[in-house]
């Protein structure tokens, strides 16, 4: 399963706030992630607003997002969010990821360790 990491990067006043929203997210706004095959989805915040999150999706980052995109709860959930993040240019949070490069992963070496990815 792909496994995928992103960043953004919340605004240092709505730091509070987001953490506030994600500590409640709307019952359907977790079954459409969990239907569109987001699994082990986490998101992790610094003090100083960077965010990182991770994802397992069976298909692509992009599929997931398009299949998230068919359901309303994620046109409002992101349009909420929307006001807290910089740089977004317009772009909703689900599609403003800083998609990250994975380097190493331990489980992949040591099921292949004569592969070099």
């Amino acid at each position: 399963m792909p496994r995928v990491c992103f960043q953004l990067q919340v605004k240092p006043d709505r730091i509070e706030e987001y953490r506030r929203r994600h500590a409640a997210v709307w019952p359907e706004m977790l079954e459409a992630l969990h239907r569109t095959g987001w699994h082990n989805y986490s998101l992790f915040l610094r003090d100083d607003g960077l965010l990182i999150g991770y994802v397992e999706t069976p298909s692509s980052i992009a599929d997931a997002q398009a299949a998230m995109a068919r359901h309303e709860v994620n046109a409002r959930w992101q349009a909420e969010m929307s006001e807290l993040f910089v740089e977004l240019d317009g772009r909703a949070p689900d599609e403003g990821f800083l998609l990250l490069e994975e380097v190493f992963h331990l489980e992949d070496q040591l099921t292949h360790p004569d592969v070099q990815k």
